[in-house]
C-alpha cells in the first residue's frame, strides 16, 4: 500500500487561456492523469473542435507538460 502512494503526485492543473482564475491542484499518477482529473471535476469548456487544452505543473519540480484533451473520445495528447 505504501508503494502505491509513493507514486501519486501533486500537480496544478489549469486551462491553456485561464492561467488566474482556472488553476487547480490535483493529484496523480502522472502528468497526464492529472490533466484528465482536472477536466473530469472542473469541466473547462471545450473550444470550437471539442477540444480543452490545459497546462499540468508538478509542484515538487517545477516541470510543466500542455495536453489537448478530446472531450467526446477522451483521447490526450502533447500541445503542439
Amino acid at each position: 500500500m505504501a508503494d502505491a502512494l509513493a507514486e501519486i503526485r501533486t500537480f496544478v492543473v489549469h486551462p491553456l487561456d485561464d492561467v488566474r482564475h482556472g488553476a487547480h491542484r490535483v493529484s496523480g499518477a502522472s502528468f497526464e492523469d492529472a490533466a484528465m482529473t482536472f477536466v473530469e471535476i472542473w469541466h473547462p469548456a471545450p473550444d470550437s473542435d471539442g477540444e480543452v487544452s490545459v497546462i499540468v505543473q508538478e509542484d515538487d519540480t517545477g516541470r510543466r507538460h500542455c495536453f489537448r484533451i478530446d472531450m467526446g473520445s477522451g483521447a490526450t495528447e502533447p500541445c503542439s
